[in-house]
């Protein structure tokens, strides 16, 4: 079944490499994307071979600079390379599918986040890096014999930042962290959030809990969805897990697309999403 943009939001079971590149090019202002973080288990994966192209002077897309990136980052970390083999090829379809104004979210933690980076500025161009958002949280063991990690990042890259949508003042605002010093007008107001999110995880026993061990919090989604989209505009996840970004994405107005090939993930998004989702 072809999607359309004036078609249902969508869950589609499988690989999400030929799910993703059957849709069609600049179809989604939004593209949030969890990935499995690379922890040294080993995955099956096939070889994929990629064409890529690249409009305009920007350097990319198996350009001398991207190619220069790439073999340097290869060569220092075998299982770098084993990892972006997988994750890249569906980098370049993110790219093809942002419309003008679109935004990718990117989320990782520690292992990967400062390799992504050197790889996204050669995929994207450096002028198209956004931000990178440190989401802190205090929950989970502690490390005794190093400081323990309590944070992920999410890198946000944007696919033209001459016109890229971005609205800040849709987004819920935060308790400032000493309301003493600012006046009690805007102390009850809030703050807008910066790059650095306070955020805890999915509680153990919250109403949010869904049992899927890599759920997000509706809060990060949520803050993300609001400042890079509009109601009505389309959101992608093709590692959607437990849904919770097309959850987010109904609740605010928004239209979604959803991939994973887990089948609990997608038995988790039936219960999860409105009934008039399409599951295919």
């Amino acid at each position: 079944m072809e999607w359309t943009n004036d078609g249902p939001d969508r869950v589609i079971l499988g690989d999400n490499l030929p799910a993703i590149a059957a849709l069609p090019d600049s179809s989604f202002r939004l593209i949030y994307l969890d990935p499995p973080f690379n922890t040294g288990r080993t995955q099956a994966r096939t070889s994929i071979t990629t064409k890529r192209s690249a409009t305009g002077d920007r350097t990319g897309f198996k350009g001398q600079t991207y190619e220069t990136v790439k073999g340097v980052l290869y060569s220092y970390d075998d299982a770098f390379a084993d990892y972006w083999d997988f994750l890249e090829p569906r980098l370049i379809e993110a790219w093809r599918l942002l419309d003008e104004r679109g935004t990718l979210y990117l989320h990782l933690d520690y292992r990967e986040a400062h390799y992504a980076k050197v790889v996204l500025d050669a995929l994207f161009g450096r002028e198209c890096f956004l931000n990178e958002i440190v989401w802190a949280y205090d929950y989970g063991a502690r490390a005794t014999r190093r400081w323990p990690a309590k944070h992920d990042t999410i890198l946000v890259y944007v696919k033209d930042p001459k016109q890229y949508y971005f609205d800040n003042e849709a987004v819920d605002r935060e308790p400032y962290m000493a309301p003493g010093l600012v006046t009690a007008e805007k102390a009850e107001r809030g703050k807008l959030p910066t790059d650095v999110w306070w955020h805890t995880i999915v509680s153990p026993t919250g109403r949010e809990k869904t049992g899927y061990a890599t759920q997000k919090p509706e809060g990060i989604l949520r803050r993300i969805i609001q400042a890079s989209s509009a109601p009505g505009d389309w959101v992608l996840d093709f590692f959607a897990g437990s849904g919770t970004a097309g959850a987010v994405a109904a609740q605010l107005g928004r239209r979604f697309v959803l991939v994973d090939s887990n089948p609990d993930a997608v038995g988790v998004m039936r219960a999860r999403l409105p009934g008039n989702t399409l599951f295919t």
